[in-house]
């Protein structure tokens, strides 16, 4: 198999396992959780021609939730294989647009994926300061869920009172 299919293989096995939460909330007496369903759009974008090989690559990452996170994302993926078959790793950025339990507003979430020879781990953390608006103060964590090829969401978040 070509490194590039291979990459695109690994990469699929990157973005269908589970997050979870590195670093409890702030406040677990406060914590809320926000769950849900998605869509995610992903394509392929041109990647630095310094860097350009069959190893790396850049993608839009778009996503529609749904639930008791009603929102829209925008953002973008970078990833890296290796010639090790099982290890890649992907690195992301997207704005969450919409609403929050009746809360209108927005915040970044960052992903941090690495698949280690097979052995996955993946964290997407909100971006420290990020919320805007009703969502200003927001902090957390969102576990990514796929199960028979449907995603699914629980956002583990805090806010200021």
């Amino acid at each position: 198999m070509a490194l590039s299919a291979r990459f695109v293989l690994v990469l699929a096995s990157i973005i269908g396992m589970t997050a979870s939460a590195v670093e409890p909330a702030k406040d677990p007496s406060m914590t809320r959780h926000a769950k849900g369903s998605f869509s995610v759009d992903l394509v392929t974008l041109a990647v630095n021609e310094s860097v350009a090989d069959d190893l790396r690559g850049r993608m839009s990452i778009n996503k529609r939730f749904s639930g008791d996170l009603e929102a829209t994302s925008v953002g973008e993926m970078l990833t890296a294989g290796t010639p090790t078959r099982g290890s890649a790793a992907y690195v992301a950025i997207e704005r969450v647009t919409g609403t929050l339990q009746g809360r209108k507003g927005a915040f970044s979430l960052y992903h941090t994926g690495v698949m280690d020879r097979g052995a996955p781990s993946l964290s997407v953390r909100i971006v420290p300061d990020s919320g805007s608006d009703e969502l200003a103060g927001i902090a957390g964590t969102l576990e990514i869920i796929i199960a028979d090829g449907q995603h699914a969401y629980d956002l583990a978040y805090t806010l200021p009172e």
